[in-house]
């Protein structure tokens, strides 16, 4: 199945993830990009980040100790400040 990340835009990937051998339980993803971009869900194995990367996508994997959270807004607000400097009106 694959999904669509609209441009400048971020989504948490955490109900697409298949835990039998991924070691992460949530991944943020960012398309700082003015395209869409299509994403092939659910996510099974660690070299689906390094393909999404490829495609111009940030990914954020986060572990059980990392805090999920803080790490959502800190990439939000990279994002908003992308959009800012592109003169596109942050959500």
């Amino acid at each position: 199945m694959k999904i669509v990340i609209r441009p400048q835009h971020i989504i948490s990937l955490g109900g697409y993830i298949v835990e039998t051998d991924f070691p992460y339980r949530n991944v943020i993803v960012v398309n700082p990009t003015e395209e869409p971009i299509k994403l092939e869900v659910p996510v099974f194995h660690e070299e689906w980040i390094e393909e999404q990367r490829q495609l111009g996508l940030e990914i954020i994997p986060l572990t059980e100790k990392d805090n999920y959270l803080s790490n959502f807004r800190k990439a939000k607000a990279r994002l908003d400040k992308l959009k800012s400097e592109k003169g596109i009106k942050a959500e």
